[in-house]
């Protein structure tokens, strides 16, 4: 079931809850994704955080699906995925942090000032969400919090900055991930959300649920 959610803060977001129990009641555990840039289409319908979706509430995992609020050179939507977060932390016991393509850089940025999140998943990461704002340093930061993170790319990307991602992801010792594929992953987003979900599922599902 899904159910829309308003966003607290002083920005007007809003967000679709997917559960996982067909009755609407919430699992123990969410995945907050990020969708990509707004001035693009990116919304929380985008096909890529629905077929994540779709494979997390399969596994037993609610899935929060956010829109940003008005644009605000990625100031405002890393602000937008900060209240995502905590509105989520305060129902669930475990929280994920998922994003695509700028909203994987929001992601990765988002995680490393959340200490305690229990894992975060860039799909297509840009470098950057503006001068000020670089999601390759954030890695560093999330290997300090110790935050379990995984970087998923697409070989034929040539659409987002994503190399200096995986480049300082490898020489960290992060988990990466390739797809034969573009920036969109055509005909993948199915092989996409499986790949999430699978990263998430040992770390968002306890033992014996």
């Amino acid at each position: 079931m899904s159910e829309t959610v308003l966003i607290p803060g002083g920005r007007d977001v809003r967000a679709t809850l997917d559960t996982a129990a067909s009755d609407g009641s919430r699992a123990d555990a969410v995945a907050v994704a990020c969708p990509p840039h707004p001035q693009q289409r990116g919304r929380r319908g985008d096909e890529r955080l629905t077929a994540v979706s779709d494979a997390l509430t399969g596994r037993g995992i609610d899935c929060l699906r956010f829109d940003y609020g008005d644009w605000d050179e990625g100031y405002g939507e890393s602000t937008d995925a900060d209240n995502a977060v905590a509105w989520a932390a305060e129902r669930y016991e475990r929280v994920g942090l998922f994003g695509f393509s700028f909203g994987a850089a929001v992601a990765l940025v988002t995680a490393a000032s959340r200490p305690g999140l229990a894992g975060v998943c860039a799909l297509a990461p840009t470098a950057r969400l503006n001068p000020d704002v670089d999601a390759v340093a954030a890695l560093d930061d999330l290997v300090d919090l110790s935050v379990p993170t995984q970087v998923l790319y697409a070989t034929r990307d040539s659409t987002a900055d994503w190399e200096p991602v995986v480049e300082r992801a490898k020489e960290l010792g992060i988990e990466t991930k390739t797809f034969e594929s573009d920036h969109f992953f055509v005909g993948r987003s199915g092989d996409v959300g499986e790949a999430v979900a699978a990263f998430f599922e040992p770390r968002l599902v306890a033992d014996g649920e």
